[in-house]
């Protein structure tokens, strides 16, 4: 299992920074967010030091999903929110703060305030959205 020295989420996986955890396995840690959105914010993380989805194997990421659909559900259960955001941000841009990848898991009700993911969609080219996509598709 890699660590980095100085990623604060590596310290916690080793057990050198405390944190509130809710679930743990082999691979994944997910514990409550110090600084949370609304109440029940988890962050779920891999155990071996990743910066971000384009540095994690498919399969690791996937189990990380398995343990995010779990930890949900687990929230639904015990706050009853109206919604959840499932959030994965990557770099400086997407406002990703520590560089460790890390999913966070955020119950949401009507009339929280919050205003993640709150855009007004606005229809864009097909002829360039088509484009995009068959670029894309050659690389993957």
């Amino acid at each position: 299992m890699e660590h980095r020295d100085d990623c604060v989420f590596c310290k916690i996986v080793k057990g050198e920074i405390p944190c509130i955890k809710i679930y743990e396995d082999e691979n994944a840690l997910a514990f409550m967010d110090i600084a949370p959105l609304n109440q029940g914010h988890v962050l779920i993380i891999p155990k071996s030091h990743y910066e971000t989805i384009l540095d994690i194997e498919p399969g690791v990421f996937g189990w990380l999903g398995n343990v995010v659909t779990r930890v949900c559900k687990a929230v639904q259960k015990t706050l009853k929110p109206d919604g959840i955001n499932v959030m994965q941000l990557n770099g400086k841009a997407a406002n990703q703060v520590v560089p460790h990848l890390h999913i966070h898991v955020v119950p949401r009700n009507f009339g929280d305030g919050l205003s993640i993911c709150a855009w007004d969609p606005i229809p864009g080219s097909m002829d360039q959205i088509k484009s995009t996509a068959e670029a894309i598709k050659k690389n993957i």
